[in-house]
This record gives C-alpha cells, sequence and structure tokens, in this order.
C-alpha cells in the first residue's frame, strides 16, 4: 500500500539510477511539497560498486538540479526491493531483459525510464483515479498510471538512457536532462 514505490534500475547503482531516484523525490516535493508521497529506490544489476556512494559526476549533476547525494549507498538487485515496488524503470533494455529473466512477474510495471515517461504523457488524466493529495490516492493514481501504460506498451518507442559512467559533464547534463524529461510526465499524472 502507500506510498507509491518506484525502483529504478541500471548497471552499477552509481549514475544514472541514483540520479533517477533523487531526481524523483525532488520533483514530487517540489510540486507536492511532500516527498513521503512516492517513495523512490534504486538499485543495480551488477556487484561491482555495492556499498558505494554516487559517482562524483553524478552527484556533482545532482546537486546543480537541486538534489541531494547524502547517505545514498549503492545496492544490488534483490527479490524483496522488486516486490516492494509498484513500479520498476530500468535504464536500458539489458537491465529490462534482466528483470524478465529474473524476476518475470515484475514484467507488467517494468519498463525503460524513457518509455514510461513517453506512456504517462499519453495518458488521459480522466482514465485514473481522482486524487485528493493523499498518499493513499496518490498510491491508486500510480497503479492506474502502470496499469493504463502498460496497456499502451506498444504505442510508443522504448529509447534507452546512455551510460554516462566515465564521460565527460556534458554527458552527465545530458543524461540528467534525459532523466528529467522521462519524470516530468509521470510526476505531473501521480499528482495531478
Amino acid at each position: 500500500m502507500p506510498p507509491f514505490t518506484v525502483l529504478h534500475v541500471c548497471m552499477g547503482n552509481i549514475c544514472r539510477s541514483p540520479m533517477a531516484e533523487r531526481l524523483l523525490t525532488l520533483r514530487v516535493n517540489q510540486i507536492a511539497g511532500d516527498e513521503d508521497l512516492v517513495y523512490s529506490h534504486s538499485c543495480g544489476i551488477g556487484l561491482w560498486h555495492v556499498g558505494e556512494r554516487m559517482n562524483p559526476p553524478a552527484a556533482r549533476e545532482l546537486r546543480s538540479r537541486g538534489g541531494t547525494d547524502a547517505g545514498f549507498k549503492a545496492q544490488h538487485i534483490a527479490r524483496d526491493l522488486v516486490e516492494a515496488s509498484d513500479v520498476i524503470l530500468t535504464a536500458t533494455d539489458e537491465q529490462y531483459e534482466y528483470i524478465a529473466e529474473t524476476f518475470p512477474d515484475a514484467l507488467p510495471r517494468t519498463f525503460l525510464l524513457r518509455h514510461f515517461g513517453r506512456l504517462a504523457a499519453g495518458i488521459d488524466p480522466n482514465e485514473l483515479p481522482v486524487s485528493d493529495g493523499s498518499a493513499a490516492a496518490v498510491h491508486a493514481r500510480g497503479v492506474a498510471l502502470v496499469a493504463a501504460a502498460d496497456r499502451r506498451r506498444d504505442s510508443q518507442d522504448a529509447e534507452n538512457l546512455d551510460d554516462p559512467w566515465g564521460e565527460s559533464p556534458a554527458i552527465f547534463r545530458r543524461i540528467g536532462d534525459e532523466i528529467d524529461e522521462a519524470l516530468k510526465p509521470v510526476v505531473a499524472a501521480l499528482l495531478s
């Protein structure tokens, strides 16, 4: 039950997925004034960085947008994280395929992040339950959004989110922009 829970997944959980995790929390708080309406967490499919802090260029990009990397520690994907999440947003097809093979029961609620953003943008808000701004209403709206996106899965192209690890600040900025752009319609749909 509430709050609506979003799991962001990338390769090592030090660049893309933590940026998405923290940007979603930031954007929900900016609109609703209550970051607790949505629980945003992240993990990686690889084990290399478990326990590490966010990659410094990713953390700098996140802070430049008003977010914080404080307290972040990379973690590996696990069944309990997947089962506790209402939607799972991957950076690439590779992570999507990993979930398909490892947690096939989660596929109806698993999407590439950019794909889910495009699907959310095309869903009529009238198809979703009316929200009174409470955590229960946001949760119900989010679950309905995921179900509607699953029904329309083939209506939008799915695009990967490039891995910025080891790249220039300009690449991290582009990835931050793409994450923010994908999250805007999701946040709007949840909080309208």
